[in-house]
């Protein structure tokens, strides 16, 4: 297995320098993930506007990290849905939802089942969701801006799950108590 270095500031590339060491200013620590991407500052630079992009988009913050879970969870990034747990649950997303949305069982709130099934479906199907799911995403609420946001928000988890699964990003000490281990994973956990 190759092994990726966790950056510091002082370890990384001199690009990625300032980038990691913005995010630990509003972080408060710099997470595994991106101290994983700072071994290609454009990578982290794409990565981290992305996030930041997101989280300017018209979908609520417990929106947006409904969009996230539902996304790591398809792509079985351990990393990210310990991580978005957190985050959810932060952002005001209820326990039973959060449960739900890691042990792909369906959600209470059926908004929130129509955004959950629509970025899975754009996962899945590469984006040729079909007018069908389109008019279903919209028929429940959602704004035509937020099918594309959809978009968005799986370029985003397509950095950060796909780095995991190659760089076996560890988790944060924070993730301790939301620890997920992907359905391939859990007879040998």
């Amino acid at each position: 297995m190759t092994a990726f270095t966790l950056h510091t500031v002082e370890t990384a590339p001199d690009a990625a320098k300032d980038q990691l060491a913005a995010i630990e200013k509003g972080w408060k620590f710099i997470p595994n993930l991106h101290r994983t991407l700072a071994e290609s500052p454009v990578t982290l630079k794409a990565y981290d506007t992305l996030f930041d992009l997101v989280s300017k988009s018209s979908f609520t913050p417990a929106e947006q990290q409904v969009a996230y879970l539902a996304i790591n969870v398809l792509n079985e990034c351990e990393y990210c849905t310990s991580g978005h747990s957190v985050l959810a649950k932060m952002s005001g997303v209820d326990a039973a939802t959060i449960e739900a949305l890691r042990e792909g069982k369906p959600l209470a709130d059926a908004r929130l089942q129509a955004l959950r099934g629509f970025a899975e479906a754009v996962v899945r199907e590469r984006g040729f969701v079909g007018d069908a799911a389109v008019d279903a995403f919209l028929a429940a609420g959602f704004t035509k801006a937020q099918v594309l946001e959809v978009v968005l928000i799986v370029a985003t988890k397509t950095i950060s799950n796909y780095t995991n699964h190659i760089t076996h990003t560890p988790l944060d000490d924070f993730m301790g108590q939301t620890r997920w281990v992907a359905p391939r994973n859990r007879a040998t956990a």
